[in-house]
């Protein structure tokens, strides 16, 4: 998960980005915000209340299409806050009466376009993450295997989906399995190794890392065709193996080359370089 805040006529949005749906989702809250033009608390108890009369009124997918997620709140700590994607957004806007919502209604809708526009053409995307991991100082070797890894990730999880692993936190229980078996570590402490918070592991792994990851990745898939893995326990099963295919392999390449896969480095940007990316995400 990506934490963001976007601008609606300077008003703050919080956003965080689901990697694993490709799929944006908004601060309910920080939109009423903007709609009723009060402040955050009569927001809050304005949301409450509209969610309940949308059930009653038997509106309810508007309500139970609206996940849960951590955003960082004004005192600097995460909480549990209420998110939905620019359609369920869209939905929600229409039900409250106020000169705000034409506007916001056409800035979902131009964040839901521009996201259609990198699905038709894929290029798009691709691009922009380009541009960033060339920002954060990434080589063109480094940025061809993190999109090597990326498509190798995409197919497992597209095996995943065929196979009844539907819920996000199947998804994130298998990744943590492989993940835990070929590198020893669990993504967290492999997050807080590299000194990294709510920044994607991968955009700071090193080169070997990402194949190792790449490695397991593609073994679990491989073993979960092979014994037709369907569901939570045998794939389970397959993710395991295919992580322990990789650790064998990682430990080979330790023993053979006297270095360590898992490594503290990172690509967290230095003051110089954070000034360099600021000034220019605001000349875009």
């Amino acid at each position: 998960m990506k934490n963001d805040v976007k601008l609606f006529e300077q008003n703050k949005i919080r956003s965080i980005y689901d990697e694993e749906k490709d799929v944006w989702y908004f601060s309910v809250v920080d939109v009423m915000v903007i709609l009723l033009e009060k402040d955050y608390q009569t927001a809050r108890k304005y949301w409450n209340k509209l969610a309940e009369r949308l059930r009653n009124e038997g509106a309810e997918q508007s309500v139970t299409n609206c996940h849960q997620l951590k955003l960082e709140s004004a005192d600097g700590k995460k909480y549990l806050t209420t998110v939905a994607d620019a359609e369920t957004m869209l939905r929600i806007v229409q039900s409250v009466p106020s000169p705000k919502a034409e506007p916001i209604k056409q800035w979902l809708a131009k964040v839901g376009y521009e996201r259609m526009k990198e699905t038709i053409d894929p290029a798009i995307s691709i691009n922009r993450a380009r541009e960033n991991w060339q920002k954060l100082g990434h080589s063109e070797k480094w940025i061809q295997q993190r999109m090597m890894g990326q498509e190798t990730r995409n197919k497992l999880t597209d095996y995943w989906k065929e196979h009844n692993i539907t819920k996000d936190e199947e998804y994130a229980i298998l990744t943590k399995i492989i993940h835990q078996e070929w590198s020893g570590l669990s993504v967290k402490e492999h997050k807080q190794l590299k000194g990294l918070k709510s920044q994607n592991l991968r955009d700071h792994m090193s080169e070997a890392e990402l194949i190792f990851t790449a490695l397991a990745e593609l073994s679990t898939r491989q073993v979960a065709e092979n014994t037709s893995a369907t569901g939570m326990k045998e794939n389970k099963k397959a993710a395991k193996i295919g992580g322990n295919i990789s650790k064998r392999a990682r430990e080979d390449f330790e023993e053979r080359t006297g270095q360590k896969v898992v490594t503290d480095e990172n690509y967290l940007p230095t003051k110089k370089k954070q000034k360099s990316i600021n000034k220019s995400k605001d000349c875009e």
